[in-house]
């Protein structure tokens, strides 16, 4: 039945456990970053996926008994049929979020599948095992687990660092998909291939085969798929793509049509209306005092910067953005660039790539006196933008803030919790809000304004609002007996 000597034998088989469960882990990283990406909320989506895979390994753990008689073969099979779901699960939801809308049952169904699709392999490689040398119980499941736990460590650090940036969601996922069904043949049609009878060997070689021809054949339509979907989702054509670390960035418009940047498949910027947007976030603050040296927080488009450089008295901006790919874009991408009118070239303006949490905690006081602070950021969900909405972050801004600084934040749809928030830190708070121009549908827009938050050490003079007054600037008044609270690291809403 084996052909190699049983010690090289039983390691060919650790080595099908640990390839396999390094492929098992990319496949549910994918679907939690994909979900994250589309609807935001990854704690939710990483809940989900995470839960119901569980679940279901546990279900695919207890029918795997009944195919144990013939093992090689339900290995093969359940290979196969893994390296399809998985390899295409990618595609498949993209395609379904974009063009069906039933994002999060079809991802319950794909991560089910895959759950109990990993599930059987345990018991499986297991029986493959004790078929080559019967050796104690508690010996071979130790064995086994290492080789599953340690291929779930490689698995789970090449998917951020090696082929999310290198290849992408879709593509890495068909790359996986490719080496889940090559790991099983191995094992099923070479080192057992006596066990299956030859008809049954011959299904399973065209099987496997077919798996590897389909994966291909998608990853070369890959490209007409990706610039299909994302016209239907971003309605016209596509001019940037690109895949960081942290996001997808995408850049539509341009050439008469206004440009747009969506981050993560949600709208960031919009050529209509980031003038008035970007003028309400950070004139009122510019125009209460000092501003010498001006602090951005996120930003990385480098409109809010150009907003700053041209607020007279202005020496000195600091960037803090985290994502090297958007302030690259922001730097070279021709439309981006004439937006900021090339902001982040200014020889006045000095950028760091670095979380702005991390980097408020690390930067000496003395060494940074700002006289403004904006905090252009994502919004608030319950992910890790949260963190940069919280009486932490908010404390390490205000040890940032030169006597007199002002700080102004983007508040979206939780202004009042907001401004309770930057109160708790001594800061004193004033909300408004600003009507958009163009008519676009900006991330934060409650009503059909954005809210802001100005706030400074003693209360902000309203004669910087007042004078934006013409302009649609107006001042909120806090509600009395509002539920807004304070948000923490640990309790963040």
């Amino acid at each position: 039945m084996i052909n190699p000597n049983p010690r090289a034998a039983r390691l060919l088989v650790l080595l099908a456990a640990f390839v396999c469960a390094a492929c098992g882990l990319v496949y549910e990283l994918e679907l939690v970053a994909l979900g994250s990406y589309l609807l935001g909320d990854s704690v939710t989506q990483a809940s989900v996926v995470l839960s119901v895979m569980v679940c279901a390994m546990g279900l695919g753990s207890l029918l795997a008994k009944r195919f144990t008689r013939r093992p090689a073969a339900s290995f093969a099979l359940v290979e196969s049929v893994l390296a399809l779901v998985g390899g295409l699960s990618v595609l498949a939801l993209y395609g379904c979020f974009v063009w069906l809308g039933h994002y999060q049952a079809a991802l319950v169904a794909v991560a089910s599948l895959i759950g109990l699709l990993i599930g059987a392999e345990i018991p499986l490689l297991m029986t493959l095992m004790q078929r080559i040398r019967r050796q104690e119980a508690g010996r071979a499941v130790a064995d086994l687990f290492a080789a599953d736990y340690v291929g779930a460590l490689i698995g789970g650090l090449a998917f951020p660092f090696l082929l999310l940036p290198t290849l992408g969601q879709l593509t890495g996922a068909l790359l996986t998909g490719v080496i889940n069904a090559a790991a099983g043949g191995l094992i099923a049609l070479w080192l057992f291939r006596e066990e299956p009878a030859p008809r049954a060997r011959l299904l399973l070689w065209l099987l496997s085969g077919a798996v590897v021809a389909v994966l291909l054949l998608a990853w070369v339509g890959s490209g007409a798929f990706e610039r299909a979907a994302q016209r239907r989702l971003y309605g016209g054509p596509v001019r940037v793509s690109e895949q960081s670390r942290y996001e997808q960035i995408v850049l539509t418009g341009g050439a008469g049509t206004p440009a747009r940047l969506y981050l993560g498949s949600r709208l960031a910027l919009c050529g209509r209306d980031q003038a008035a947007y970007h003028s309400a976030l950070t004139g009122p603050a510019l125009a209460g005092g000092r501003r010498d040296r001006v602090l951005v927080l996120g930003g990385g488009d480098g409109l809010a910067v150009r907003q700053a450089l041209d607020a007279s008295g202005v020496r000195r901006v600091t960037l803090v953005e985290r994502d090297p790919l958007l302030l690259r874009l922001a730097r070279t991408d021709p439309v981006l660039a004439a937006l900021n009118r090339h902001a982040l070239d200014d020889p006045r303006v000095d950028t760091a790539t670095a979380d702005a949490f991390g980097w408020l905690r690390t930067a000496p006081r003395q060494e940074h006196p700002y006289d403004v602070i904006v905090a252009d950021l994502p919004a608030p969900r319950l992910d890790e933008a949260d963190k940069l909405y919280t009486a932490e972050f908010y404390g390490l801004v205000r040890r940032m803030l030169a006597p007199g600084g002002r700080l102004v934040v983007h508040a979206g749809d939780r202004l009042w919790d907001v401004s309770d928030t930057v109160r708790a830190v001594g800061l004193t708070p004033v909300g408004y809000a600003a009507a958009g121009r163009g008519g676009c549908e900006e991330p934060g827009a409650v009503g059909g304004a954005w809210h802001f938050v100005l706030a400074a050490q003693e209360p902000p003079a309203l004669s910087g609002l007042d004078r934006f007054s013409a302009d649609g600037v107006r001042v909120l008044r806090e509600p009395a007996g509002g539920d807004g609270r304070v948000a923490t690291l640990l309790e963040p809403r």
